[in-house]
C-alpha cells in the first residue's frame, strides 16, 4: 500500500531527507504547517527574501486600503485565497480538503492592517512586520489562517522547490507539466499571475513538497497562549521606567486581593487582568513580539523537535504498524459489512498493540500521545486500501463523530477512538455514540479506548462497571502501556 510521497513516487525516503523535504502522506493531511516566523528568522538568504516578499504584499494592501475604498472584487482578489491543499499539510485529518481563507479572514486582515505595522512605526519596537500579530488582536484569525496565507504568499517558491526535486529524482511517467493559478503577485498590474511547472502528479492533481525547516506543529512561535503565559516578562522590556511602572501598577490593580481562604490568584482572574491591560496599553503586544524575536533560536529548536516527532509518529511508526498488520493478520481483507470491518480491525489492533510490540506507535521519544486527534490520524492510516468508505468527523446534526465506515447507502457504522484519560469519557460512553447513531443513518458503532497507563486502565474499568457495560462487544479497550510489555517484543 502506498501511503507516503516516497511510496507513490518510487523513491527512497533518504532522498527527501537529503533534500530537506518532509515525507508527506498522500492519504491524509498531517497536522504540520508553515510558521512565518521560521521564514523570518532563518539564516538562509532565500527564506529571508521570502519574508520580505510577505511584508511587501502586506505593505501593498495597507497602501491600497488607505488610498481607496476597495470593491468586493478587489477584496476577493487580494485578500481571499484557497487552501493550497497540494502540500497535504493542515488540519482536515481526512484527505486534504481545507476551507481556505474566506470573508472572515479577509475582514480581519483588512481592518487590522494598520495594527500590523505599529511595532515598526512606534520607536521601531519590533525588527519587522509579523502576520501572526493578527492572532493576537483578532479572535477571528487562527494558526491555520496564518499558515494558509503564508503558504499562498510563498507559493512560487514551493512550486520551484518541488519541481527541482521532481526533475532530479522522480520518473517522467509520474510527473506532469501543470498550469497553476495564483503563483505570484504582479505589482504593476496588481493581479495574481499563473505559471507552468513540471511536478509530481497523483490522482488527478499535482503534489507539493515543503522544507522541514519551515514547518512546525501545535502553534506558531508568536501566539496568544505564550502572550498570556509570558506576560510578566513583557513590561520589563519597556525602556521607559515611568511607563514600565505605570503598566505594572495598572495590571496589579486589576488582580483580586489575596484573602486567607484564597491566597493564589485564579488563572481566569489573571487572564482577565491581562486582557484589560493589553486593551489599555496595546503597544505591549509589540514588546511581546520583540521578546519572541530575541529568542528565535529557541523557535528553530522547538519546531525542529516537533517535526522530528511528527516524522517518527506519522511516518516511521505507522509504517511499522502497517507492515505488521499486513504480514501477520488479515486486517486488510474484505469483510461482510461495515460493523464487522470496524470491530475486527479494532481486535487486530488490540492484538498487535498488546502482544506484538506495536504499543510503541503511541509513543514518540518515550512520551505517550496526549491528543486524541493524533490517535485518530493513526487510525485513519490503517484503513487505507480498504473497499469501505472511511469518513472523518462525520456530522449528521448532533455533532461530529470520529469516523463513519460505510459501503453503499445502507451499510454504515460509526467509530469513536478515545484516550482512557479523557475527562469526558464516561459522559461520551453514556450518551454520545447512541445520539450519533440515532442522528445518522448508521446502525451500529464501535468505541476504541486506548489506555497508556495503569491509572487509565483502572479508571476505564470503573467507568464500564458503573455503566454496566463490562463485556460490551462494541467497546474495545486496548492496553498500550509500555511498562508492562516484554522488553524483547519486536514491532
Amino acid at each position: 500500500m502506498d501511503l507516503y510521497f516516497s511510496d507513490v513516487f518510487k523513491l527512497s525516503p533518504k532522498a527527501l531527507e537529503r533534500y530537506g523535504a518532509f515525507n508527506i502522506s498522500l492519504v491524509s493531511d498531517l497536522p504540520l504547517f508553515v510558521d512565518p516566523f521560521l521564514v523570518f528568522n532563518s539564516r538562509k538568504p532565500r527564506y529571508r527574501k521570502l519574508h520580505r516578499g510577505i511584508v511587501r504584499y502586506l505593505q501593498f494592501l495597507y497602501k491600497m486600503a488607505r488610498a481607496q475604498s476597495l470593491t468586493p472584487g478587489l477584496i476577493a482578489s487580494w485578500y481571499r485565497f484557497p487552501e493550497i491543499r497540494e502540500n497535504w499539510l493542515g488540519f482536515s485529518q481526512s484527505g486534504n480538503q481545507g476551507r481556505g481563507l474566506g470573508s472572515k479572514f479577509a475582514d480581519a486582515l483588512h481592518s487590522n492592517l494598520g495594527v500590523l505595522f505599529q511595532g515598526l512605526n512606534r520607536d521601531k519596537i519590533t525588527k519587522d512586520v509579523h502576520l501572526e500579530k493578527l492572532c493576537l488582536v483578532s479572535d477571528r484569525v487562527g494558526r491555520d489562517n496564518i499558515s494558509d496565507f503564508t503558504t499562498n504568499l510563498i507559493h512560487a517558491f514551493l512550486l520551484e522547490y518541488t519541481s527541482t526535486f521532481a526533475k532530479k529524482y522522480i520518473d517522467r511517467s509520474l510527473r506532469k507539466t501543470v498550469a497553476v493559478s495564483k503563483v505570484s503577485f504582479n505589482y504593476q498590474t496588481q493581479t495574481w499571475t499563473s505559471g507552468q511547472f513540471d511536478l509530481p502528479f497523483f490522482q488527478g492533481a499535482h503534489v507539493l513538497l515543503t522544507p522541514r525547516d519551515l514547518l512546525t506543529k501545535e502553534d506558531t512561535w508568536i501566539n496568544k497562549t505564550d502572550l498570556f503565559e509570558d506576560f510578566d516578562q513583557i513590561p520589563d522590556a519597556i525602556p521607559n521606567e515611568h511607563l514600565r511602572q505605570q503598566v505594572s501598577n495598572f495590571f496589579r490593580s486589576l488582580l483580586p486581593k489575596p484573602t486567607k481562604k484564597r491566597r493564589r490568584i485564579k488563572k481566569t482572574d489573571r487572564d482577565a487582568a491581562i486582557q484589560k491591560t493589553l486593551q489599555q496599553f496595546p503597544f505591549l503586544i509589540d514588546y511581546y513580539i520583540r521578546h519572541k524575536e530575541g529568542h528565535g533560536d529557541e523557535a528553530k529548536r522547538l519546531s525542529s523537535q516537533r517535526v522530528e516527532l511528527s516524522d517518527q509518529l506519522y511516518v516511521q511508526q505507522i509504517n511499522q504498524l502497517r507492515h505488521l498488520l499486513e504480514t501477520t493478520t488479515t486486517f486488510y481483507a474484505s469483510e461482510v459489512n461495515s460493523y464487522e470491518a470496524a470491530y475486527r480491525r479494532a481486535q487486530f489492533l488490540k492484538d498487535v498493540i498488546e502482544n506484538k510490540g506495536c504499543h510503541k506507535v503511541f509513543y514518540a521519544k518515550g512520551q505517550p500521545i496526549e491528543r486524541e486527534a493524533d490517535l485518530q490520524i493513526l487510525y485513519r492510516f490503517t484503513w487505507f486500501g480498504t473497499s469501505f468508505d472511511v469518513g472523518r468527523e462525520a456530522n449528521d446534526g448532533r455533532g461530529p463523530v470520529d469516523y463513519k465506515i460505510s459501503k453503499g447507502a445502507t451499510d454504515k457504522s460509526l467509530v469513536e477512538m478515545k484516550l482512557g484519560s479523557n475527562s469526558s469519557l464516561e459522559r461520551n460512553l453514556k450518551k454520545q455514540t447512541d445520539i450519533y447513531a440515532k442522528a445518522s443513518d448508521a446502525q451500529r458503532s464501535v468505541t476504541i479506548i486506548i489506555c497508556l497507563s495503569a491509572a487509565d486502565q483502572a479508571r476505564v474499568r470503573r467507568i464500564l462497571r458503573r455503566l454496566k457495560r463490562e463485556g460490551d462487544r462494541s467497546i474495545v479497550v486496548i492496553d498500550a502501556r509500555k511498562d508492562n510489555k516484554p522488553s524483547g517484543s519486536k514491532a
